[in-house]
């Protein structure tokens, strides 16, 4: 199952016309979130809420795919594999990833800017009407490095650790954990309305792409054929960042590229300044946006063929 799903995100991916899992998160998100802010006070009550809203769908989104699959079982055991297969490789976004970044690429190579900045909006949350073209290059590379991470390799690693527990099979915390990351992208913010909703979603999210990430970190060192040299400058800038992940899976690929990521980014006009990672000795260029990609993939068959191993 592991092996097939990972074929069908290669060749096929997430098109933008069939119906998602993550659709389905981000409906249930939205219409909770109105309701608890229009019902619930700042405070205890929205933080209750927010512990309801984490629970239950991250909960609700692992049980909800077990069932799918043990009810088509009962159907058919061919038609139970086959939504086995298409539920796991909606958790996996490496062809999505790849196909987000030449969506934008296409565009800037072809010097029409303002297409770029307009389908690079789909893909961050920063503003990016009047970005130049080094900070559109810095957005696709830093939206590679988080991506990896969130998108890939751990929704994988649940996967796997899901395979491992014979009772649960691979689909259940393989979706539990993509329902985690829908939510902290959702609500996870520390700003209003969503301080006090989103703080459970955000800090469940933290500690549970924990390990996955500090993995993929310790495997893109090995590709980068220098391991102490990157692992350096991740402990260095790494914990620069608020964010516990984030930060360190930028300081990878940053590390690797020999770039330099974060710096000043404007989200509804309010201007953030994001920790500057790594040396900086060259420029982001097309090529290393590529070569970010092809180490995700390289770090994604890594631990697949590993697993395969395991599960053999």
């Amino acid at each position: 199952m592991l092996l097939l799903a990972a074929i069908e995100d290669y060749l096929i991916g997430d098109p933008w016309e069939w119906p998602h899992p993550v659709q389905v998160m981000g409906w249930l998100i939205k219409n909770y979130t109105n309701l608890a802010l229009k019902f619930c006070q700042p405070g205890w009550q929205r933080r209750l809420a927010g512990v309801f809203l984490g629970l239950g769908l991250i909960v609700g989104s692992g049980l909800a795919g077990w069932l799918v699959i043990e009810s088509s079982q009962i159907i058919h055991p061919f038609l139970g594999s086959v939504m086995e297969i298409v539920l796991l490789a909606s958790c996996f976004a490496g062809k999505s990833l790849g196909d987000a970044v030449q969506d934008v690429l296409q565009p800037f190579l072809a010097r029409d800017l303002e297409t770029a900045r307009s389908r690079l909006s789909k893909y961050v949350g920063r503003d990016t009407d009047n970005l130049a073209e080094s900070e559109i290059l810095r957005a696709l590379l830093e939206t590679v490095a988080e991506n990896a991470v969130d998108g890939v390799t751990s929704p994988l690693f649940y996967a796997i650790l899901g395979s491992l527990i014979s009772d649960l099979g691979v689909v259940p915390l393989a979706l539990a954990y993509k329902a985690a990351s829908t939510l902290d992208s959702m609500v996870g913010y520390r700003r209003e309305p969503y301080t006090d909703l989103g703080w459970f979603s955000a800090q469940l999210e933290d500690r549970l792409t924990w390990i996955p990430c500090r993995l993929t970190v310790l495997t893109l060192s090995l590709f980068s054929g220098r391991p102490r040299q990157v692992l350096a400058i991740c402990r260095r800038d790494g914990i620069k960042d608020p964010s516990p992940n984030s930060g360190w899976s930028e300081a990878a690929y940053a590390a690797i590229l020999r770039v330099q990521l974060g710096g000043k980014n404007t989200y509804r006009g309010i201007i953030q300044e994001k920790p500057l990672v790594g040396d900086g000795e060259s420029t982001i260029s097309e090529e290393k946006i590529n070569r970010a990609l092809t180490l995700t993939r390289y770090c994604f068959v890594l631990w697949l063929a590993i697993a395969l191993v395991i599960l053999a």
